[in-house]
């Protein structure tokens, strides 16, 4: 009636292989007369590892091999990093990635060819825990940074952008992106510009926080969450304000929200899913211009136009918190369906075309 825990490592030689391969070996058991293997598998994949990496000139990472970031990787000011379509990037808990410069990703539409960025423990349960790594920092250097189809999961801050471009392009655009399960903000502006089209912010504890002023354009984008296992929703889905804190003076803020969605579960802890707070005289324009939220009260000094839905569940294809299924594609009876205003988004984020009347609020097209 006693037991014994047997406990198997395995080293993997380096080898030239791209492809993931499977390693078996057997132990075999003999008690009391009694034969028995007990078999053993492990998965294992070469990878490109980089220590404290500080990019300098202009660098070019291709689908050969995963990236696997320890401790930070740095590009610098004025260096240049692109990183072509299918890369798999993954981040130690202790690395953030930090952009002085400028990061060009080059994504395409198919699940394969997207760009992916997320924690490096692939094991359950931890590949899906919030906070795996610290996310992606645009510094106040930072410029011309472009993302296209990428996905950026299980960080603790998905996207931060920090102070104005150094000229006159947005510091941050954002193309067919997707951020998830980010454990603090999603996306996090402070007195900065983001450009954004076909967007998905789902499942974070702040889905959306723009802060100290700045220049945004938002459209096509669904900004949403479900409370889970791992992330509680207690703050609006938006907050914008023209101040960073209450001791520093407000700046100019001008923001756009085209065909977007806003929405929750109705769990009766946020009220207001859009929050719009005004400081000073300064240059202030939030304008909505087509949009389906959930609000109790519409946000003040805002401009709304276009269609204004409130309080209608869009009807998202498939919520399933227990299993962690999420698809936040529109069913056919959604009623953000043809209520979008005409905007020169030609396609959505799975890079489907749009109707050619009145496009569907939100990230997604109903095909």
């Amino acid at each position: 009636n006693d037991s014994i825990y047997v406990f198997a490592t395995v080293r993997v030689n380096p080898s030239g292989a791209t492809l993931p391969f499977l390693i078996r070996d057997s132990i075999t058991i003999e008690y009391n007369g009694n034969k028995q293997k007990v078999q053993l598998e492990a998965y294992g994949q070469n990878a490109h590892f980089l220590r404290n990496k500080k990019i300098t000139g202009a660098e070019v990472w291709n689908n050969d091999l995963p990236y696997v970031v320890l401790g930070r990787l740095t590009v610098d000011t004025n260096a240049l990093l692109t990183i072509n379509k299918g890369v798999r990037v993954y981040m130690h808990a202790n690395a953030p990635f930090i952009v002085h410069g400028t990061l060009a990703v080059m994504g395409e539409k198919w699940d394969s060819t997207r760009v992916l960025f997320t924690g490096d423990r692939l094991d359950a349960p931890y590949k899906d825990f919030p906070a795996s790594y610290p996310g992606l920092l645009f510094t106040a250097t930072s410029k011309n940074n472009v993302l296209n189809y990428s996905i950026i999961k299980n960080a603790y801050q998905g996207i931060v952008a920090a102070e104005p471009s150094p000229n006159v392009n947005p510091k941050l655009t954002l193309n067919e992106t997707i951020i998830d399960n980010a454990y603090d903000a999603g996306l996090l502006g402070i007195n900065t510009s983001i450009v954004a089209r076909n967007l998905l912010v789902s499942n974070c504890a702040k889905n959306m926080v723009l802060l100290g002023g700045g220049t945004y354009n938002f459209r096509h984008c669904t900004v949403t969450t479900y409370a889970n296992a791992y992330i509680q929703h207690k703050d609006p889905l938006l907050f914008i304000s023209n101040v960073q804190t209450t001791t520093m003076p407000p700046a100019n803020l001008t923001a756009l929200f085209q065909n977007c969605i806003f929405w929750s579960e109705s769990n009766g802890a946020v009220n207001d899913e859009v929050a719009v707070s005004k400081s000073g005289n300064t240059v202030f324009s939030v304008q909505f211009d087509g949009v389906l939220w959930r609000n109790q009260n519409n946000p003040s000094n805002t401009i709304r136009s276009g269609s204004l839905i409130n309080n209608q569940d869009p009807q998202f294809d498939t919520i399933n918190t227990s299993r962690r299924l999420f698809n936040f594609q529109l069913k056919a009876s959604s009623p953000a369906i043809n209520k979008g205003q005409p905007s020169a988004v030609p396609s959505d984020l799975n890079g489907s075309p749009r109707a050619v009347g009145l496009p569907d609020l939100g990230a997604y097209e109903k095909q």
